[in-house]
């Protein structure tokens, strides 16, 4: 905690410059034309507010930068209504446009201005006591580093976007393996059965034995047909995983694996159908890259999840090495996750062992969801009011004037308990005094109050529905 405190009073030491150094940019690209100076600034800014959102923990709220320029068909390269060469200028306008239009620009430079001044109010109570005063930190950072609404939306219409397309790319690619399945074995086979049974029309009134001797061969065709089928089916979406849901499935892969396969499963209720079939073929490739790849002997698969969020892991004791570029099948498993805002990590060193970790946010019911309950907002403004002011009376008009009192100094300064009539002085620093401590204590006790009664409400147990009626 104290460490923190130190990194963001440190970075007053960077602020001051810059907030100058910014000034002068602005007001140099906007009167005398010094715009190519703008976007290195912007970076600068962004910079010192990317260190603090780290510490902060705070989301960048910046648009996405635009995409490099594409030449046209004539090969040159088209910014507004003029064309170039090269893309050097029109990638350099779409920068600048990026830069000068997102809002979250503007707000850095306000955060810059006035972040100094902020960390000099909050400079003894981030030494003195880091948390709660990190915590009112927190607070003013969020409000102009952090995502607004409107950035969020973008956000998630950008993720949704570029999930609507990998999950496109994903069914298509499916859709080409099913059918290269269905036309190199299924369909050839049921060709084959019909050429063999018309053999047996022409055999069956002349050769009677040749025609029984071809029957029983497309026998053996329609069963090895029906087999391959089901395999097909399988492939689409297994019937146990319909049927028992994804824990069973993966235990029935796991008794289908030539590995010595351990399956642990923590799920309160089955998932939705197509996060279960993500999840499957998902594992199901996994389980199969270790077996023909890896060269492991035993395989740990975890299907466990924190909260609304499900968390699958998969590791194996093989010689590790494993690389997505090399078409092990890793690309198509993140392509399934996308769909559904899933993430992968892959942790494979030369020597193993090999892990896989994915995770699926948000896919159980709400009801496994923690549940929020914020401080009241006249009891937020209340603690940031008294963490922002209670060093006031308590430092310099109390402790520091208690003192000046004791050794009889003469300069009154700013001190306003020395202003009052002698009798009235000790009083009044007393009652500085007093008053400093009960803003801390103010700010300390609300936020506490809120936890405990957010714990006792998280932990009592949910009554029946009969007790109700």
């Amino acid at each position: 905690m104290l460490r923190r405190s130190l990194w963001l009073l440190a970075l007053v030491v960077v602020e001051v410059p810059l907030v100058l150094l910014s000034a002068l940019v602005l007001l140099g690209s906007f009167t005398v034309g010094l715009v190519p100076f703008f976007p290195p600034c912007v970076a600068l800014v962004r910079r010192v507010t990317r260190r603090t959102r780290k510490l902060m923990g705070i989301a960048a709220p910046y648009h996405p930068q635009p995409p490099p320029p594409v030449p046209q068909a004539d090969g040159w390269y088209r910014s507004d209504r003029t064309l170039y060469k090269t893309p050097r200028i029109p990638a350099w306008n779409d920068r600048w446009k990026w830069l000068f239009g997102d809002p979250a620009t503007w707000r850095d430079f306000l955060w810059l201005l006035l972040d100094p001044v902020v960390k000099l109010v909050l400079a003894v109570p981030l030494l003195v006591l880091p948390g709660h005063a990190q915590r009112v930190y927190g607070y003013w950072a969020a409000l102009l580093l952090g995502p607004t609404a409107k950035s969020e939306l973008a956000g998630q219409v950008r993720k949704l976007s570029e999930s609507r397309t990998l999950t496109v790319d994903s069914q298509a690619a499916e859709m080409r393996r099913i059918e290269r399945d269905l036309h190199d074995g299924v369909q050839a086979r049921l060709v084959a059965l019909g050429m063999t049974l018309g053999a047996v029309e022409e055999l069956v009134g002349t050769d009677p034995a040749a025609a029984v001797a071809l029957l029983a061969k497309a026998r053996e065709a329609s069963a090895e047909t029906l087999v391959e089928l089901r395999g097909v089916v399988r492939g689409i979406h297994p019937p146990v995983l319909a049927e028992r849901g994804l824990g069973d499935a993966v235990k029935a892969l796991a008794l289908d694996s030539p590995l010595r396969t351990n399956v642990e499963v923590d799920l309160p209720v089955r998932l939705q159908t197509p996060v279960e079939t993500a999840l499957y073929f998902a594992i199901s490739e996994l389980l199969s890259n270790a077996a023909k790849h890896s060269g492991a002997d035993n395989v740990i698969v975890d299907i466990s999840h924190t909260e609304r969020d499900v968390a699958v892991m998969v590791w194996d004791d093989g010689g590790g090495g494993a690389d997505p570029s090399r078409g092990s099948g890793l690309d198509g498993i993140e392509r399934r996750l996308a769909a559904f805002d899933g993430v992968l990590a892959l942790s494979s060193p030369q020597g193993g062992p090999t892990t896989v970790a994915m995770s699926v946010p948000k896919v159980l019911p709400e009801e496994y969801g923690k549940k929020k309950n914020p401080m009241p907002r006249w009891q937020a403004a209340v603690v940031v009011f008294c963490w922002s002011l209670s060093w006031l009376p308590l430092f310099p008009q109390g402790l520091v004037a208690g003192v000046f009192k004791t050794i009889g100094f003469e300069h009154r300064s700013w001190f306003l308990a020395l202003y009052l009539p002698d009798f009235w002085q000790w009083p009044a620093i007393v009652g500085m005094v007093s008053l400093g401590m009960l803003m801390y204590g103010v700010a300390l006790y609300l936020p506490m109050r809120h936890s405990r009664e957010r714990w006792i409400a998280e932990a009592s147990p949910r009554r029946p529905w009969f007790s109700r009626c």
